[in-house]
């Protein structure tokens, strides 16, 4: 019997959208919250790691 493959940890990215506005709110695997209206934005944030992120409960 081979046993199960080990699949590396995935990075888990979030996007909500706030209701009764223009406005989206991502969380990164992180933890770095960010808004922004253009979602082309948030992406580029969330992928452009550690860039402009700041964990949650860090201070910097």
């Amino acid at each position: 019997m081979t046993p199960a493959p080990r699949f590396a940890p995935r990075e888990v990215y979030r996007v909500d959208w706030l209701p009764g506005t223009d406005v989206l709110r991502g969380t990164c695997h992180c933890g770095a919250e960010h808004t922004a209206q253009d979602p082309v934005g948030m992406w580029e944030w969330m992928l452009a790691h550690p860039e402009g992120h700041t964990p949650r409960g860090s201070r910097g």
